[in-house]
Parts: structure tokens; sequence; C-alpha cells
């Protein structure tokens, strides 16, 4: 009796000797710390907008999308922990009353038995193992695609917010266009009803008139969709988009400093490209996993069952049955199930293989496009801004002969259409340097590493 319960302890000492990481609790990353460097706050404080901040801000604690990315975290956390049940002993015990009859005998007796059951496989070739490791690698994946989620939410954030200051401008240009259409107009009536102009020139003014109304709310509407959407992205109903504030779009600042060029080794702080590498040695791992497949397995099992016929005070050694024995298991034939499964994984090992390349090439392509865009609408922004430094002159010496008498009213108001016309360009091609800045943020996975102002860590 004493060598089968040391026998048995023997098991679970067996059992819980494998190193201490194996059997580590494993939690989803929910610290505000962790959360916030995934997208590198201290770059979105650079931009001095304390509006935007709290946007970013409340969409790292609040966003969905988040939640879910998380949440996916955790799920992955939990299969490994089931997976990791296989390296464990399992213990059961149980009651098993019974009322039984012996031939040639008239009468039945009761027997009661208490079986207490221990099996343990023995991982000698470590492959249980070697399926928790690979679980630990798909955590380590999703751990990137969370990270990828709150870079691209934060981006979504940032080109969100901008795109309605822009539309702030843009609607507020429209608004002085609509003014001084009609009173072109107006004016065009007047002389239509005086025989200065003629008919068709009116009707051309009137119809302009009309369009600029249309061009405004067409204006509204997509700033109201982009309202709610800010809204989604942080968290909050789309029924408070009047209580989202932003800055003016005079007050942004357009920064001139871009780098020239920027290393490829950036690529490798991109969560995409960690993921591919984390993939590469997950499909390697499931490759020698299921190589062990074709090794036999060891089972310790260990039995002890005491039955009484009587009472439970009878249930002692004598009335007992203990077992304590193992095995060792090899398939001769199992209808090419193991041979597929490792085709199966070499052929999924080539794939991760694949993608690591594709995920590099596509990489450098996005940071190259992303430089490419920021630098080139950077210089398309200056020449538009010394457009309109020109048109605001000229505006200047119109409106002096204006004031001098040489020219009308209608001259002056058209060449003030053709200054809010240049400026709305200019609107558009300022935030696409903000919208730039964002992109290469995002392309260089959070701009994590970057060491000049620009991309200041």
């Amino acid at each position: 009796m004493k060598k089968l319960i040391i026998a048995l302890l023997l098991i679970f000492t067996l059992s819980f000797s494998f190193p201490v990481e194996v059997y580590s609790s494993e939690k989803p990353i929910t610290d505000s710390v962790q959360m916030f460097s995934y997208i590198n706050m201290d770059w979105w404080k650079e931009l001095n907008d304390e509006f935007l901040t709290d946007y970013i801000t409340r969409a790292v604690q609040c966003n969905h999308d988040l939640k879910l990315a998380t949440l996916k975290v955790g799920e992955n956390i939990e299969n490994k922990n089931i997976k990791r049940a296989n390296e464990m002993p399992t213990l059961g015990i149980g009651a098993v009353p019974a009322l039984y009859k012996l031939p040639s005998q008239t009468t039945s007796d009761g027997l009661i038995s208490l079986p207490m059951f221990v099996n343990y496989e023995l991982d000698l070739f470590g492959k249980n193992r070697d399926k928790t490791k690979s679980f630990d690698k798909l955590i380590e994946i999703s751990r990137q695609s969370e990270r990828s989620a709150y870079i691209s939410v934060a981006s979504a954030v940032g080109s969100t917010y901008y795109n309605i200051v822009k539309l702030d401008k843009l609607i507020e240009l429209q608004q002085k266009i609509i003014l001084d259409r009609k009173k072109i107009y107006d004016l065009m009536k007047l002389s239509n009803e005086e025989g200065l102009v003629s008919t068709a020139d009116t009707v051309n003014a009137n119809k302009a008139y009309i369009k600029s109304n249309a061009d405004l709310i067409e204006l509204e509407k997509t700033r109201q969709k982009l309202l709610n959407m800010l809204c989604v992205l942080i968290g909050e109903s789309p029924e408070n988009t009047s209580d989202l504030k932003r800055i003016s779009f005079d007050e942004l600042v357009v920064n001139q400093k871009i780098p020239d060029s920027i290393s490829s080794d950036l690529i490798e702080q991109r969560p995409d490209y960690i993921a591919a590498e984390k993939a590469i040695e997950k499909s390697g791992i499931d490759v020698r996993a299921a190589k062990k497949e074709f090794l036999p397995s060891f089972d310790i099992i260990g039995l002890i069952s005491f039955n009484s016929t009587d009472y439970l005070s009878k249930m002692n050694w004598t009335n007992s049955l203990a077992l304590l024995g193992a095995n060792a298991m090899l398939p001769l034939f199992t209808g090419g199930r193991k041979i597929a499964n490792l085709k199966l994984n070499k052929n999924k090992y080539e794939q991760a293989i694949e993608n690591y390349r594709k995920t590099t090439l596509t990489s450098i392509q996005e940071i190259n496009d992303a430089l490419c865009d920021l630098k080139l609408d950077n210089e398309k922004y200056l020449k538009t801004l010394e457009s309109y430094n020109a048109e605001q002159q000229d505006f200047g010496f119109t409106n002096l002969k204006f004031k001098e008498g040489i020219i009308s009213d209608l001259d002056l108001l058209q060449k003030r259409e053709s200054l809010l016309t240049t400026e709305k360009r200019l609107v558009d091609n300022k935030t696409d340097f903000f919208i730039n800045k964002i992109a290469l943020y995002k392309s260089l996975g959070g701009a994590r590493i970057v060491r000049n102002s620009y991309f200041k860590s």
C-alpha cells in the first residue's frame, strides 16, 4: 500500500517538474501605460493639439475594435492553457455503488467501490511541449495584431480629425463664395434689366450661385459623416457630434522638417513584420511537433480502488484493488494521417516564409510611398502658397483700382472669388501634409525608434 502511494506521488512530482514558465499565468495587455506605448503617445503630443491628444486618449481607452483585439489575445491565451493541459496528469476519483447476485445463490449482495486513478503521458520527446510553444508564438502574433489595431485606430482618429478641421475652413470659405456669388447675381440682374449684360450671362451667374449652395451642402454632409465617424472611433454615440471640439485651421503649423530618406531597417518595428517573423517560428515548431508524432508515446497509469460489501469501515488494504503500470504505444498504421499532417505543416511553413518576404517588400513600399507623398505634397503646398500670396497681392491691386473707381464692384467680386478658390486649394494641400505625416507614422509602425526632430519618440 505504501509503495503504491509513493509511486502515485512520484507521478505528480514528475508532472510538476517542468520549467516554471510553462505554467506561468498570462493576461491580455490591459495596463494603460502599455496601451499608450503601442501608439507612441509622445509622437501625438508633439502635434501640440490638446483636442487631438484627448481624442487619441479616449480612443485608446474606449474604442470597441481595440477591446476586441485585446479580447482576441485573451482567447489565444486560454487556448494555450487548454493545450498545456496535455502536459499535465489527469486525476479522477469516483464512487460506484452496485447490487449483484451470483449464480447458485438466492440472495443478493451490495458493493461499494471508491476508485481513484491517475494517468500521465511522459513527454520524453517534447511533443506536447512543442505544441504549447506553438501557442506561445500564436499569442505573440495576436499581440502584434493588437498593437497594429491600436496604431490603425489612432491613425484613423488623427486623419478624421484633420479632415474635419479642413472642412470647417472649407465651409467657411464656401459661405463667403456664396455671398459673393449672390452679390454678383444681383448685380448681373440689375445690369440685365438696364440692358448692359445679356440674359445668358445673368442665367450663368444664377447657376453659379445655385451650384455654390449645393457645394456647401455637400461639404456639410461630408463633415457630419466624419464627425459621426470620430464619435465611433472614440467610443461615443454619434448623437454627441456637437460636443466635439477642434482646433482652428488657421492655427495649424506646417513643420517643414522632413527626412530625406528613411532606413529600411525601420520595418523591423512594424507589427505586421514582427508577426510574420513569429509566424515562421510557429510554423517551424509545428513541423517539429508533426515529426514527433511518428515517435512512440509513453503513459504511466495508477489505480487504487477500495471495495466493500459491508460498511465503509471495512474498506482497508485487504478489500482494495491497486495497479501501477506503464505502456508504450507506437501506431503502425493511421491511414496516412500523420504523413499528411507533416506535409500540411511543411506547406504552412513555406507559406509563412513567402508571407514574410511579401511583408518585407510591402513594408518598404509603404514607407517609401508615404515619404514620397509627404515630400511631393509638401512641395505642392509650397507652390500653392506662392500662388495664393500672388493672388492676394493681385487682389490688393484690384481693390485699390476699385477704390479709385477704375473698376466696378462686379470686377472686385469676381477677383475675390478667384482668391477664395485659390485659398480652398491651399487648405486642401495644407491638410494633406498632416494626413501624409500620419500615414508615414503608421507605415513605420508608430514611429517607435526614429530619432530625429520630426519623428521623436
